[in-house]
């Protein structure tokens, strides 16, 4: 079994530099998919409020015995102080645990950024209390970095943004690595939808990606996550079929070159497949997290 290496944020917490998503699977089938990639050997587990299967995970985990490093995140709906607090019980009330390992807002919503950083307060305020290990953010920008740092005090251990060979957002990626905010990569391997002017569909189609996997005798999928790990990112891939759980896990043990990486860079094409940060506001995107 591969031995993961970890990462050290910025407040010395370590987590594995790889691990495990579960954005989009059902509940029903989240357990199962847990308990492989445990067996398999992930060790981190990122969820969400707003994926609906905090609860799958907490049970999938306990039934383990393994130590697990637990991550969800804060849905915009419960931005604001209180209201994340009390988005803090409910996650954790569904995981079963007393404490989370890594808690992270969602979103930036920019349309309410002042309910933003009653959230992110609210984050610091768990961490003072023992009741979070650290805290962070997903798919901030530049201008909602700055804004942040400026007006809070703890910087995020972590950013969680869309990366991927196809859109790789190096501005975000160097201000965090300026600050000491680690970049996780969410679609890692760009997904199914990642279209190109080339003619192929995704990035697992690509030419380029497909020539580096056949030198190494290894899969499409494997030579993207090890493109994010050998350039300092960690990575959550995600799948239900057992098979891709085990492949993504199996990248530890060869070495992209200098020029292999530099290839990979070069498929940048600057197009964004999930939402604009901008367009994320709680006419279009709010919703009720449920408290059980």
């Amino acid at each position: 079994m591969s031995t993961v290496p970890l990462l050290r944020l910025n407040n010395g917490v370590e987590l594995p530099a790889l691990g495990f998503g579960v954005f989009q699977t059902p509940p029903d089938e989240t357990v199962t998919a847990v308990e492989t990639a445990l067996s398999t050997g992930y060790r981190h587990i990122d969820t969400a409020a707003a994926y609906g299967n905090e609860r799958q995970v907490g049970q999938a985990v306990a039934k383990s015995g393994h130590e697990v490093f637990l991550e969800t995140k804060i849905w915009i709906s419960d931005f604001g102080y209180d209201e994340t607090l009390h988005a803090f019980d409910k996650s954790a009330g569904k995981l079963g645990v007393d404490r989370i390992d890594l808690l992270i807002l969602h979103q930036a919503l920019p349309s309410e950024f002042e309910r933003t950083l009653g959230a992110y307060r609210a984050l610091e305020k768990l961490l003072a209390d023992g009741k979070v290990r650290a805290i962070g953010v997903s798919n901030f920008m530049v201008e909602h970095l700055t804004a942040l740092l400026d007006r809070t005090t703890i910087v995020p251990a972590v950013n969680q943004i869309e990366v991927h060979p196809y859109f790789q957002q190096r501005d975000v990626q160097e201000f965090g690595a300026r600050h000491g905010i680690l970049t996780q990569a969410w679609a890692p391997i760009g997904g199914i939808t990642f279209y190109r002017d080339s003619g192929h569909s995704s990035t697992l189609e690509d030419p380029v990606i497909g020539d580096i996997a056949k030198a190494h005798d290894r899969s499409p999928a494997q030579v993207m996550l090890r493109w994010h790990l050998q350039q300092g990112r960690q990575v959550i891939p995600k799948s239900t079929n057992p098979r891709r759980i085990a492949e993504n896990f199996a990248v530890f043990d060869f070495e992209l070159t200098a020029d292999e990486l530099a290839a990979i860079d070069g498929l940048e094409t600057g197009r964004r497949g999930g939402p604009e940060p901008a367009d994320v506001t709680l006419k279009n995107f709010g919703r009720a997290i449920p408290e059980a």
